[in-house]
């Protein structure tokens, strides 16, 4: 069984959670030279929670929608394979959440108002993500939901929480932390392009096809490198510099997405792109605190 609920947690995209914390607490770091190990730890507890009950519920959803079946070419998910009933993951999934809302009251007793709103909506999100009337990635919203979920708003609301202000550089930071992130979904969506077409999932790979799918996943890692640039101005020189050492990583990656039709190699390509957004955010990191 514990196995099986290891597996569901889908442990190779929870770096997903992490990067955003250790970014903004970095970059608060850099602009005020102070943080809270409290907002560290429980921020990090509250978004790794919400991550693995998102991935717990779209497990138990993309099987009973039928986008999960016996040929899908991606890695196995518990409630497909028979590991897990899917009442099993709907209760683990809520166990999470509730674990989430517990970490997350402290964070909202010292962030007030703008940190429960950015609360209140990642809970329901959780589940609205695959779930409910309107689920985003069944409509092409989950590219949208990484950005800002798993980007601007984790990395401005965690350095939030160290310095009570606002600042536009964790916007800037967010992007690209979520660009990466949004990488993965969207290579995610290319592989499982031809399964989600029958299963009616509308990604955006499914909507546009594969040249926009192509197009997308390739924007968005020039981008975030792109963006980089910015902290040459901001005076945060090595922020800038040392992501740039995955150029050529990411070049490949680039060039096998362009030049291979969907299949279960993306999985290598997923791969490899979990591993380019973890050490670009460690990179990242490394250089606002140097700096």
């Amino acid at each position: 069984m514990f196995k099986a609920i290891w597996l569901a947690f889908r442990p190779k995209t929870l770096t997903a959670a992490v990067v955003p914390i250790v970014v903004g607490t970095t970059l608060a770091y850099a602009d005020s030279k102070t943080i809270s190990v409290d907002v560290i730890v429980l921020a990090l507890l509250a978004s790794l929670f919400i991550q693995i009950a998102t991935n717990l519920f779209n497990d138990a959803i993309d099987f009973k929608k039928g986008a999960d079946t016996s040929d899908r070419v991606g890695p196995q998910r518990v409630t497909q394979s028979g590991l897990m009933k899917s009442s099993q993951v709907y209760l683990s999934a809520g166990a999470f959440l509730f674990a989430a809302l517990v970490c997350g009251i402290p964070l909202v007793v010292r962030g007030g108002q703008p940190i429960l709103i950015i609360g209140i909506v990642s809970l329901f999100l959780a589940y609205s993500y695959t779930g409910g009337p309107i689920p985003l990635a069944y409509k092409g919203l989950g590219d949208l939901f990484v950005i800002l979920f798993f980007g601007v708003i984790a990395v401005a609301g965690v350095y939030y929480l160290h310095t009570l202000k606002f600042n536009w550089s964790s916007i800037v930071a967010g992007l690209q932390v979520g660009f990466l992130a949004t990488v993965l979904l969207a290579i995610n969506n290319l592989r499982d392009i031809h399964q989600d077409t029958v299963a009616n999932k509308k990604t955006l790979a499914v909507r546009f096809g594969i040249k926009f799918a192509r197009f997308e996943i390739i924007f968005l890692l020039i981008s975030s490198f792109g963006l980089g640039i910015y902290w040459y101005f901001y005076g945060l020189l090595f922020a800038g510099i040392l992501p740039l050492v995955l150029v050529p990583i990411t070049r490949k990656l680039i060039k096998s997405i362009a030049i291979e039709q969907p299949s279960i190699k993306y999985n290598q390509y997923l791969a490899l792109a979990a591993l380019i957004h973890l050490i670009f955010g460690l990179q990242l990191a490394l250089g606002f605190v140097i700096s």
